[in-house]
């Protein structure tokens, strides 16, 4: 590949050649594929063995529930798909409910991919392929018409590729600076959705450290501490862990941040800690919540972090383990790097007797998501739209956006062969929706119920 900008457009272009666009959509099972139920109880391993069940009872709620949870079957069948060999610092797990509204230090609003528990350098392709096969389950469960469906699934995929033309023609530090604003988000839709973004954007807005404690906290005898529901809200227990392993654990996290950041940290004091269930695919591994409070505010000056386990990415058995050394650090440097600005508390740390990998980050800081799921087919096409240009501006800020549009061109050949890849999966996931339900029935796997 040469260094000037044709030269790098005409490098993709020749990739065609080798990898036709029209490949990325020619996908089948293969007859050896691992039996995708057998996938979860590898990961399952070495998570916490009393919360699996969990995880499997939120995965068989719906086909979308499923492939939510499922990012290692996917990860497993991308892995024989047609790659261009053009890497980016991939997401990972780019489905549609992974992107959303948050703020930024500066207090503003922005729009972006919002979970890095698998990010890793890896092919581009994997992270549109997983977007797209997302709507296309959505669509389908939504019960939409299959025009409507692949509608969704190319103008997601049509967006990609024309923000990605866009970001190729930046300068460099234009593409780092850019934010996806939620004014940009905002104008993005026809005036007939505008109230709908505009309240969901105030809901985030409600959601703060204050709002967080007032929701999972009350007053014991004077002192806040979280409410418990068992199994998925705990205390910590002496057996366990005591707040000793605690402290020790935070002061490894201290180190993670930069210095007017542990200024900023030190002047909080741990109030109370609490084991937390979170999400669907991440239910197992161990989640943490710290309550903070600081000392000037007469009425409560919370701060809350969320304390999670990271493990090792489902796409390092695919593409090589990331060349640093702690998951929690691969995590905080691959949000660091794809999103336009990130949590201020972010950072990393290792438990002091188990030694678990751990990630930090904010619990709630004006934290919002749009329910794909209520969304009109019109409506999906225009979110999945604005995804995936969080999508294209991510990867253009840590692969090459030129050779990455020379292969794309200015055809609609990928997006036809988006549309067919996403279709193919979706029956694929409702099958592999349907083993896992037929597990449960079999008592080969248990769930709360």
């Amino acid at each position: 590949m040469g260094d000037t900008r044709d030269e790098r457009l005409d490098f993709g272009r020749a990739l065609r050649e080798r990898v036709p666009r029209s490949s990325h959509g020619e996908w089948t099972p293969r007859r050896d594929r691992r039996d995708p139920i057998a996938v979860l109880e590898r990961q399952a391993l070495t998570r916490e063995p009393t919360l699996v069940p969990v995880r499997y009872a939120r995965m068989s709620e719906s086909p979308f529930a499923f492939f939510r949870g499922a990012a290692a079957v996917m990860a497993m069948d991308l892995a024989k798909t047609p790659v261009t060999g053009i890497r980016v610092q991939a997401c990972g797990d780019a489905h549609v409910n992974n992107f959303g509204k948050f703020a930024t230090p500066e207090r503003n609003v922005v729009f972006d991919i919002n979970d890095f528990d698998e990010t890793l350098p890896g092919p581009w392709e994997w992270d549109v392929k997983r977007l797209c096969a997302s709507l296309a389950v959505v669509a389908e469960q939504r019960g939409f018409r299959p025009a409507d469906r692949d509608a969704v699934v190319t103008v997601a995929s049509h967006t990609y590729r024309e923000r990605m033309a866009l970001y190729a023609r930046k300068r460099t530090l234009d593409v780092w600076y850019e934010r996806l604003a939620i004014t940009d988000v905002i104008e993005h839709f026809p005036p007939k959705y505008r109230r709908d973004v505009r309240r969901d954007l105030e809901r985030a807005e409600r959601r703060d450290h204050r709002s967080a404690a007032a929701k999972l906290t009350r007053d014991v005898d004077g002192e806040v501490r979280f409410v418990e529901d068992p199994p998925l809200v705990v205390h910590l227990t002496n057996t366990e862990h005591d707040m000793d392993d605690v402290m020790t654990t935070f002061d490894d996290y201290r180190r993670s941040l930069s210095e007017e950041r542990r200024v900023l940290i030190d002047r909080f004091h741990v109030v109370d800690v609490a084991r937390r269930v979170v999400g669907v695919g991440s239910v197992g591994t161990r989640c943490w919540l710290v309550l903070f409070e600081g000392p000037h505010h007469p009425k409560g000056d919370p701060l809350m972090l969320q304390v999670k386990e990271a493990q090792a990415s489902v796409l390092e058995e695919h593409v090589g383990a990331s060349e640093l050394p702690h998951h929690g650090q691969r995590v905080v440097a691959g949000q660091r790097l794809t999103q336009a600005a990130s949590d201020m508390f972010l950072g990393w740390c290792s438990g002091a007797k188990s030694g678990r990998q751990f990630y930090v980050r904010q619990m709630w800081d004006v934290k919002g998501q749009s329910d794909p799921m209520s969304m009109t087919p019109d409506g999906l096409g225009y979110y999945g739209a604005v995804c995936a240009w969080a999508l294209a501006r991510a990867h253009a800020r840590t692969g090459d956006a030129v050779a990455i549009t020379g292969y794309l061109g200015q055809s609609g050949g990928f997006d036809r062969a988006m549309v067919e890849f996403a279709s193919r999966y979706a029956e694929v996931n409702a099958r592999d929706h349907a083993r896992l339900l037929e597990a449960i029935r079999d008592r080969r796997i248990r769930t709360t119920a």
